[in-house]
């Protein structure tokens, strides 16, 4: 997949292409079939698939104290949109210039003169342009002048739900629900960061760590998960612990995976962590003996809860 940072000077092999455009936080089953609409609009006339979005997000940009929400950074977005058939990733940076265009002028200099797109697909609820005052009707009317087709696309449901969205994928991470969220997400929920250095307790407890920041990603419960770790090309069982370690009377948020059947010197290394399901919530244990014995517990149960869980996220 190829990815640009902008929209000026690009080259031939970068414009031309269908694309998808959104926020596409989580690339979730919705986010998932709009692509593949792009893509098959795309076939008809022989151009590449491609994906618009913005970084930072719009709303990281216009409240940048909000709590965090992103289910996906933009390193694991791109790896998303290219598992799902992304040939092109047009990440456009968010600043104060993008914001104030207009719609004509977002239309005009960035999708006709910049990207020179052939069609293009969107949600019906689509809006652009500073004020969000662009919609699809106005997006088709630029089109007939400037040469581009759209197709405006409904929102994908799941049971009850008319649509899928990232804000119900989050409350479900936030109670506690990663299988939940999965079914909405078509994948199981990952987060990513590079391993870093610890206070080694869990090492003298008999239960060693990678110990992973989340920061600007999505809080989800505080807890024990039962999790896959993907590090150097190799995927492995494991038990993870996100919160402040209360035993220990610590503060900060962090994630601590203890990875099963696993020795190797990794600080420094990226890994991906899926969360399969949640186990429990923090306990603030008396004892450290207690906790070791709640610990070898937990990583009982998650090995039970992997024995069980196929690597396909559940169906909707």
């Amino acid at each position: 997949m190829q990815i640009y940072r902008h929209f000026e000077h690009l080259p031939a092999a970068g414009q031309g292409a269908s694309i998808a455009i959104g926020n596409f936080d989580g690339v979730h089953r919705g986010h998932q079939a709009l692509l593949a609409r792009a893509k098959a609009e795309g076939a008809k006339i022989g151009a590449k698939l491609g994906a618009l979005v913005f970084e930072p997000h719009p709303q990281e940009f216009f409240r940048p104290d909000a709590p965090r929400f992103r289910l996906t950074p933009f390193r694991a977005k791109a790896r998303l949109l290219e598992h799902y058939g992304t040939d092109i990733l047009y990440a456009l940076h968010f600043d104060r210039a993008i914001a104030l265009l207009t719609a004509e002028e977002f239309v005009v200099k960035v999708l006709v003169e910049g990207l020179r797109v052939r069609h293009i697909v969107v949600g019906s609820d689509f809006q652009f342009g500073k004020g969000r005052t662009g919609d699809t009707q106005l997006l088709k009317a630029l089109g007939s002048q400037h040469g581009y087709t759209v197709t405006v696309f409904e929102p994908v449901g799941a049971g009850s739900e008319h649509k899928i969205s990232s804000t119900r994928i989050r409350e479900a991470l936030r109670e506690g629900k990663p299988e939940e969220a999965a079914r909405l997400l078509g994948h199981w929920w990952t987060v990513e960061g590079r391993v870093e250095p610890g206070d080694k307790r869990g090492r003298t407890l008999g239960f060693p760590t990678a110990n992973v920041s989340l920061e600007g990603t999505l809080e989800p419960a505080l807890g024990i998960y039962a999790v896959r770790a993907e590090v150097g090309g190799h995927r492995y069982g494991g038990a993870a612990n996100y919160g402040r370690r209360p035993t220990f009377d610590k503060k900060d948020v962090l994630l601590e995976v203890h990875i099963f059947d696993f020795n190797a010197d990794i600080y420094g290394q990226q890994i991906v962590v899926e969360f399969l399901a949640y186990l429990r919530p923090e306990v603030k244990f008396a004892t450290i003996e207690e906790l070791t014995v709640q610990i070898a517990a937990d990583c009982e149960e998650a090995k039970s809860v992997l024995a069980r869980t196929p690597d396909a996220a559940p169906p909707l």
